[in-house]
């Protein structure tokens, strides 16, 4: 498989750590994995504020950049869930070529769904509360929604179960929105903030030293929280987790 690592633009401004976590994971494995220069963003902040025309070269940026690769993954399920459901409107192929929603995947749900390792050679002595964002839950199914009233599954908890020494918790409400939400956490940001700080507490409340998640995004709205109020928690994104040695 000739892997392409897409890294959101946010992550690569803001957490150039979760890019470089991403990178070494794929690596160890043993999976061949390339970084395609001059990435940007893949136009979802624009669509979502309703400029669908000013995300469209964004998305034909990206087929382009990413055309011939296997498989696209990146750390951010609400970005690749953005490329699946957007761009087969945005950029229609109507020569029945391969779209790159077809070949996108959030890089939990590739390493879970299609590399299926084992084991993986890393070790976090840590307690962790798993956030389950939004887009992570219901547009990539890394968890079973609970408004579904089925039998809960993860597939965060089943990678971090790969991990030595890790303690996973999850918080009872399981899937409850933190109040990121992009445009909606500038619009209507006391409501976001409310919603931030009782998904905190809800975390805090398993006696956790870290809240983790696929979403790089929810982290920084709920460690925005978390240095306000100087709570004694942190954030930390799973591929973080998943190729810790300590």
């Amino acid at each position: 498989m000739k892997i392409a690592l897409f890294i959101p633009c946010y992550i690569n401004a803001l957490y150039p750590q979760v890019g470089e976590a991403s990178y070494r994971l794929l690596r160890s494995l043993g999976l061949d994995v390339d970084y395609p220069l001059d990435q940007t963003c893949c136009g979802q902040p624009m669509a979502n504020a309703g400029y669908e025309r000013d995300a469209q070269p964004l998305a034909e940026r990206m087929e382009e950049l990413f055309a011939g690769y296997d498989y696209v993954v990146g750390p951010s399920a609400s970005c690749v869930s953005f490329v699946r459901e957007g761009y087969p409107r945005l950029v229609p192929h109507a020569d029945g070529g391969p779209c790159l929603a077809s070949r996108i995947y959030e890089i939990c749900e590739f390493v879970h769904d299609v590399v299926r390792p084992e084991r993986l050679d890393a070790s976090f002595h840590h307690k962790v509360s798993i956030h389950n964002s939004c887009h992570g839950v219901r547009l990539m199914g890394l968890s079973t929604p609970s408004e579904l009233n089925v039998p809960y599954r993860s597939k965060l908890r089943d990678l971090l179960a790969l991990v030595e020494g890790v303690e996973v918790f999850e918080p009872a409400r399981v899937d409850e929105c933190c109040g990121f939400g992009g445009m909606f956490a500038v619009e209507e940001k006391e409501v976001s903030v409310c919603m931030g700080r009782d998904k905190v507490r809800d975390h805090m409340s398993t006696g956790a030293e870290y809240i983790t998640g696929a979403d790089s995004s929810c982290l920084m709205h709920m460690q925005g929280v978390i240095d306000r109020e100087r709570l004694p928690i942190k954030t930390l994104h799973i591929v973080e987790i998943l190729t810790a040695r300590q």
